[in-house]
């Protein structure tokens, strides 16, 4: 059994937090938490492909240079190769989880900004 109380926990970007509840070469799953006002860097992964799932708060995806609001109990795929930002423009903290396949770890890699 796992949890975001009993997993690894680090963090990231502008004050995020992040909770790895399973990892290995072929799956990630993360708990990930940001913020209001927060975003990452746009990036993309060359192997990996992954969906994020919104649980509470709105997510703003900029995904190939169009922006998407994801609102809770919804997801969005992001394909391999697929420049991307999570934002959250909201005044209140976004939760969601990102499921990468294969892992992310070690395949990101910086894109323009927009």
């Amino acid at each position: 059994m796992i949890s975001s109380q009993t997993a690894e926990h680090y963090k990231w970007g502008e004050d995020c937090d992040g909770w790895i509840l399973a990892s290995g070469s072929d799956l990630l799953i993360i708990e990930e938490r940001m913020p209001a006002n927060t975003k990452e860097v746009r990036h993309y992964h060359a192997k990996a492909r992954q969906f994020f799932y919104v649980l509470s708060g709105s997510l703003t995806m900029e995904l190939d240079g169009v922006s998407q609001t994801v609102p809770a109990r919804s997801g969005i795929n992001v394909p391999a190769n697929s420049p991307h930002q999570a934002r959250n423009d909201s005044e209140s903290e976004v939760i969601f989880l990102v499921v990468s396949t294969p892992t992310s770890r070690g395949d990101r890699h910086d894109a323009p900004a927009l």
